[in-house]
Order: C-alpha cells, then structure tokens, then sequence
C-alpha cells in the first residue's frame, strides 16, 4: 500500500512541446548562421546558384529550383522594362535560334540579333568583340551601342566537323581568343557576356554520324576548360552582377563572365527527339535563367516579392528599424525598467504587464528574422499530388486520433465544435498554400468554400453577440479591430509591407463594420424580426463594391469581398434563425423529428451535388463566376450534418480545436513563417533542395509553437489595450497572464463577454488589485483611458506613414 501512494521517480516535464520547439528554432537559427558564414559569403545573393546549380521539381519540366533562391518567370513585360530599348545578341552555331523559344512578342523580337558563327571565328564576331560591332539593319544609320547582354557559344562544330584531337585544338586556340578580347575590352562589348557550356547529348538518340564525332567525355573536358579559364582555381568570389572575382592566389585574374554551367543539369534524355536539340520548356527555362540573372536586380520593388535570385533583399530603412526596437525593446523596458519609471501613473501605464515579456521576448525578434536576408533560404512551391494526399490524409488521422466526446449536450455551433471548424480548415488552407495548389481547380474550389465558412462564422458570431447582449459601444468594437488587425499592422511596419496585403484581417474587420450598421440602424427594434429582416435586405442590396473600388487599392481585397458577397449575410441569417428557433421551442414540435431527417438527408444530397458541381468546371474561373451563389450551400450542409444529434454535436478533436485557437495567427504568419516572399516561396529552416520533407517537418513545429505564443501575446495585449467593463469578465484572449494553464471560456449565457468569432477561446484574468490601483491613481489626474491610447496610436501611424519610404 505504500507503494502505490509513492511519486514516481521520473515525470515528464508537460512543457516539453514548448521548450523542444525552443530548442528547434534555436537550432535552425545556429545552422543557418553557419551557413551564411562558411558558405553563403561567396555568393551572397544567389547568383553562383542561379547559374550553376538547380534540380527540376517536376516531371512537366516547368519548374526549375536553383539552390536555395527563387527564380521569377518573366513575361513579356518585364522583359521589356529589362532591356530598356537595348538589344540583346546571340552569337553561335544553330542552337542560338532555340534560346528565345517559343517566339517572343514583335517589338522584342526586333531587339534579338542572331548571327550565325558557329566556330566563333567570322569577321561580325571579330567585330562584336572589337566592340565596334554595327547592329543597324542595311537602311537604318550606323548603331555600335553595346547590347545589354552578349550570349556566346560554340563547341560541338568543332566536334562534329573536325577529328577529335584536331577540333579540340582548334576549339581551344578560338576559346583563349575570345576570352582574351572580352577580358581587353571589358564592358564596351556589351553590358553583360555569357558564355554558354558546350551542351551534353543525348548519345542514344544521336544518328550514326553525330554519334560518331561527338563524345560526352569530350564534351566534359572542354566545359572542364571553360570553368577553369573563366574562374581560376582560387578562393573564389560572386561579384554583385553575379560574375567570378576571385578571392585568393591564382596565375589570372577571373573574367568578366557568366557562365550557366547549370544549363546541361536542365538536359533531360525524354526532352529530346534527336539527341542534340531539346523542347520548349528546357529552353524557356535555360532563358529565364538570364533573365533572372540579368534583371531581377533592376526591377523596382514591390509585392509579391517573389524572386531572391541574383537580388539583393531590401534594406531596412531607419524609420523601419526605429520601429522594429520599439516593438522588441517594449517588452524588456517594461519589465527592468518598471521601478523606474512606476512613479508616473501616466507612463506606467503605457507599458504591458511584466510578465507579458517574460512569456513573449522572443517572437517579434523571430518573426522578422525568419524572412531575413541570408539567416535562412527561399525556394519555390511546387506542387505533387501524392504529397498533398498525404499531407491530408495525414492531417485527418491526427485529428481523428485525438477526438473527444463530451458528457453533455454543448449546444448548437458550441464553441469546441467551431475551434475544431475552424483547425481542419486552417489546416487545409496551409496544405495549399504550401505546396502552391492554387493551380488546380479542383481543389481550389473547395478551399475557397473553406474560406467562406471562416465568414459564415463571422456573420453568425457577431450577430448572435449583438442581438443578445445589444451591446453596440465603442468598447465592442475596438475589442473586435484591435484583436483582429494588432498583428497585421505591427507586420505591415517591422515587415515592410502593405497592410492590406495581408488580406483576411481586413476583410473579416470590414465585414465586422457591415453587421454592426446593419443592426446598430434601429437598434431598438431589433426584436421585431420583420424589421430586422428589412434591415438586412437593406444591407445586401446596398452591395458595397462601389465604396471598395474607392478605398481599398488592393485588388486581393476587392476580389475577395466580391467572391464572398453573400455567405457573410447567410450567417447573420443562420444566427437570426436559430435563436427564434430557441425562443419559440420550434425543437418541441411534434413534426421537428421528421424536418430534422429530412434537413439531414438534404444536406448530405446537397454536399454531394456541391462536389460533383465543383469538380465539373471548366476552370477556377469559371467556378469563381458561381462561387458567391452556392458557397452558402455546402457551409450550411456541413453545418447541418455537423449538428445533426447530441453525439456529433459533443464531439471535437483536440488537435483541430488547438490549431483554431491560434487559426487567426497561422493564417498571417504563414506570410513569413513556413512560406516565404510574401507567400509566393517556401522557407527553408533547413539548407538544401533534398532535404524539403525534414524541412517540412520542422518549419511546421516552429510555425505553429510561433502561431500559438504569439496568439496569446495579441490576446493579451487586445486586453491591456482595451480593457473591460467594469465588472464583467475580460476580454476572451489566448492564455491566463499569470497561470500556466489555460482555462476554458464559460458559457455565452453566463459569459460577461462574447468570445470574438476567428479568435481563440481562452479568457485572461481581471486586472491585479496593483494594476488597478495603478490605474485608479492616474486616471484621477490623467484621463489615459481608451479614446486616448486609440488617438494616440492614430497620431502614430499618421506620423509614420507620413515618414515611411515608398515601397516601390
């Protein structure tokens, strides 16, 4: 009997998750600081990469990944703000023609010369080199202006054409001239020279004469040559235009050239018909790669910033900075320097509690190193079927695996059920974003109900709290605006981005504003449900896009308020519906069971046709035309299905309903945690293409621990921002301040506050009676209440927005 009531000898720490994720971010933070420092200095922005390293991530040859940067797909137009007028010129044997497949527009095309020299060794190319070059047609005035970029190669002529030892000779002795008149006259021959690798063959697929004469091992030693002459054996370095200068004892100097050396890694056996000539996709890809290496650094910076290679990342301004040390230097100035300054009420109160940066320290600091310039890599999204299978199949064997049942009857839309709602949907979103889906329609339709759904929630949340509760003060709405958008504009400042890029926080506030006009107008009338359906009428046909197409300038936005113009209003419906529901006991009907049955049986018909509809669409496009009219339909299927009895209704999965209660923070830090470049990249926590599944697992660990702290620190904030009523319960935020253990939100009947629908569930304690007697004491001299601090912060971004620099 003793024994049984002995303690174990051994426990396992419950803080474990935290201090494991702890130990990962500062694991992948040292690696990355060794990889900037043993490896990166030589190339600091990619260009070495670029030209000379890469892999395929897919088997439609579409999408080529350089080493540890992301490449930009230049269109036509970008093209054109590239060269600026200036020609570009391909000297070579036949292949020079295939570089600029497939053909570009006219006013390019005219820009593209292509003279034929094959053994580099005719008099234009003498006089290119000479850099006295006339690029004029027959009738126009003579133009020597140097191109913008000289593309020269040349290797199997020689092969071809001559015997083997003799053709290398010969190659040789034209290879030491040419690099020889490039290296005299330096930049009077073009703006940039490259020099093409001698181009591998497919040996099998050659015929008997070109098999013959061209040997791969030939091949290999004369590109062996080419590396050697245009980068010495030497410590070397990446110039800022991406060309060799050295960087340690060599007999010469590096030349001024690019070498793509990364162009033969592109050759792919099943992408050539003759063994010599390759397809439009290898080429198209073989011609972004200068592009990027020649103009990714010219293009004016702006969002999507989605190409790293071969670019310099932004340097903070100091305004920028300024702002990044307040937001990090808050916290530790308000713990040790608390005795300081607590002899002015005014001033202590602009300070977080102590403890906040006790709990908090770390995550401004991490979140905007994550998407730093060197710490860690980016590389581009690529997406697999079989990955995004698995990555779902997976998700939903963890969610099941945790699943709960409760021992009563939780409600209809109980808040355990809408955090497991809201998890497996975040979920999801972030599978797709990550692996770039968008691309399929298939699957982008059903995550564009997803997302609809978040607003359904939205709508039928808010409604439910202001027809309870008829609490329309100013309290209410900027508990709502500040728990909602703090985030993204500490982001949109310490990131150097846009706020309204970060599109769902301002699209969940501007529908917030809708519902709270449309039933603060005859707000005293709202229990007559004929005018409060009038009201909402009014609101719908009113359609909002005209004032969006003057305030807001994000095209992401407007878009996404016009693709989901109705599911808002079908939750504020659906919240209507259920409490006449409730209060007339329509549930005590004797003909309720039958509705019931067959509401169920409809829905489950519903949910079907919705994905045989969705999957039968031409495109996304096509599928977005009808996306704001049957969205509502399978929200309020899954609705249906979801609540169908007393079990369902219970039952929640716990690692769903976690990743909800942070769902808010995971959908805006994806745009710099896990993803990268605004979204449009992946971070690589982890050096190296290869390593993409280990990598996947641990961004996702760090992200979500981020996710979760940092949900609990704006919970916590939302709090000391706007306080609450007095004698009623706090804000619903993410975590006690002082407990270490959450405690789960009353019920919304006995609840002083209504939880903010799209945030987390748990509740921080009231004031301390030494917060609260520091606030008595200033505010019986100083009115520091809420429309002070709220002036105050306006005044503040006005000043900074008024400071900040162009982003363009």
């Amino acid at each position: 009997m003793a024994n049984a009531s002995r303690k174990p000898s051994f426990s396992l720490d419950p803080f474990w998750p935290q201090y494991g994720a702890a130990g990962l971010i500062a694991l992948t933070f040292v690696l990355g600081v060794l990889r900037l420092v043993l490896f990166d200095w030589t190339d600091p922005r990619h260009c070495g990469a670029l030209l000379s390293t890469g892999q395929w991530l897919d088997g439609d040859f579409k999408n080529w990944q350089p080493d540890g940067c992301m490449m930009r797909k230049y269109q036509p137009k970008n093209i054109e703000t590239c060269m600026k007028s200036r020609r570009v010129v391909f000297v070579g044997d036949s292949r020079r023609r295939e570089t600029p497949r497939p053909r570009p527009p006219l006013k390019l095309r005219n820009r593209l010369q292509f003279p034929l020299a094959p053994f580099l060794n005719t008099s234009i190319t003498h006089d290119i080199l000479q850099g006295n070059a006339n690029y004029a047609a027959a009738d126009q005035p003579r133009d020597t202006q140097p191109p913008l970029m000289l593309v020269l190669g040349t290797g199997l002529w020689y092969l071809r054409h001559f015997e083997p030892t003799k053709g290398l000779r010969a190659w040789s002795k034209t290879i030491e001239s040419t690099f020889s008149a490039i290296s005299k006259a330096g930049s009077s021959i073009a703006s940039t020279v490259v020099f093409l690798p001698v181009q591998q063959v497919v040996v099998a697929e050659l015929n008997p004469d070109r098999a013959a004469s061209i040997h791969p091992s030939n091949i290999d030693a004369m590109n062996s040559d080419l590396s050697h002459l245009i980068a010495p054996p030497t410590v070397s370095l990446w110039s800022q235009d991406g060309s060799f200068i050295g960087g340690g004892a060599s007999s010469s100097p590096p030349l001024p050239i690019a070498f793509p050396l990364a162009f033969n890694d592109m050759l792919d056996a099943s992408q050539s018909s003759d063994g010599l000539h390759f397809s439009n996709a290898v080429i198209q890809a073989q011609v972004n790669v200068l592009l990027n290496y020649k103009c990714n650094e010219g293009l004016p910076v702006k969002f999507p910033r989605d190409h790293t290679c071969c670019r310099a990342y932004p340097t903070p301004s100091y305004i920028q900075l300024f702002v990044l040390f307040v937001v990090v230097a808050w916290g530790p100035i308000a713990r040790f320097g608390r005795s300081y300054i607590s002899e002015s009420p005014p001033l202590s109160l602009s300070l977080p509690n102590p403890n906040f940066w006790l709990c908090r320290r770390p995550k401004p600091i991490l979140v905007n190193l994550f998407p730093g310039e060197d710490i860690w890599l980016k590389e581009q999204k690529d997406y697999d079927p079989w990955i995004f299978s698995f990555l779902a199949l997976a998700s939903l064997a963890a969610g099941l695996a945790t699943m709960k049942s409760a021992d009563k009857d939780l409600g209809f839309l109980n808040r355990e059920q809408t955090d497991e709602w809201k998890g497996w949907m975040q979920i999801a979103i972030l599978i797709y974003h990550y692996l770039g889906a968008s691309k399929v329609s298939g699957i982008y339709n059903p995550i564009r109900a997803l997302v609809a759904a978040y607003l359904f929630m939205s709508g039928y949340g808010h409604t439910t709290f202001y027809l309870k509760k008829a609490d329309f003060g100013f309290l209410r709405i900027m508990q709502v605006m500040v728990r909602l958008n703090l985030l993204t504009v500490v982001l949109a400042y310490t990131m150097n981005t846009d706020y309204l890029s970060y599109y769902f926080a301002p699209l969940v506030s501007y529908w917030f504003f809708v519902i709270w006009v449309t039933l603060y107008l005859g707000k005293a009338y709202n229990t007559n449900t004929t005018f409060l359906l009038l009201k909402i009428a009014a609101s719908m046909a009113f359609r909002p896009q005209p004032v969006l197409q003057h305030q807001m300038e994000c095209e992401g936005v407007e878009f996404r308020v016009s693709l989901d113009l109705w599911i808002v209003y079908s939750g504020i419906l659906s919240a209507i519906a259920y409490i006449k529901f409730r209060e007339l006991r329509l549930g005590d009907h004797p003909r309720w069971p039958n509705i019931q049955r067959g509401s169920l049986i409809l829905a489950a018909i519903t949910m079907v046709w919705y994905f045989g509809f969705e999957l039968t669409r031409v495109d996304k496009f096509d599928y977005n035309a009808w996306h704001p009219f049957v969205a509502v339909l399978p929200v309020l299927a899954f609705v249906a299905l979801r609540n169908a009895n007393v079990k369902l209704r219970g039952a929640s999965s716990k690692v769903f309903a976690f990743i909800g209660t942070c769902s808010l923070e995971t959908f805006i830090l994806q745009y710099h945690i896990w993803l990268a470049a605004d979204t449009k990249g992946i971070l690589l926590v982890i050096p190296g293409t290869r390593w993409r599944p280990l990598n996947l697992v641990v961004s996702t660990i760090i992200f979500i621990y981020l996710s979760y702290k940092v949900a609990n620190a704006t919970g916590e904030l939302t709090t000391w921002i706007c306080g609450s009523k007095k004698g009623g319960a706090a804000l619903p935020t993410a975590a006690p301040a002082s407990s270490s253990r959450p405690a789960p939100q009353s019920a919304p009947a006995a609840s002083g506050e209504e939880a903010i629908p799209l945030t987390s569930k748990w509740t921080v304690k009231p004031p301390s009676l030494q917060r609260r007697a520091l606030e008595s004491s200033a505010l019986a001299g100083f009115n520091f209440g809420l429309p002070v601090k709220l002036a105050v912060f306006l005044v503040a971004l006005w000043i900074l927005n008024m400071l900040w620099p162009d982003l363009s």
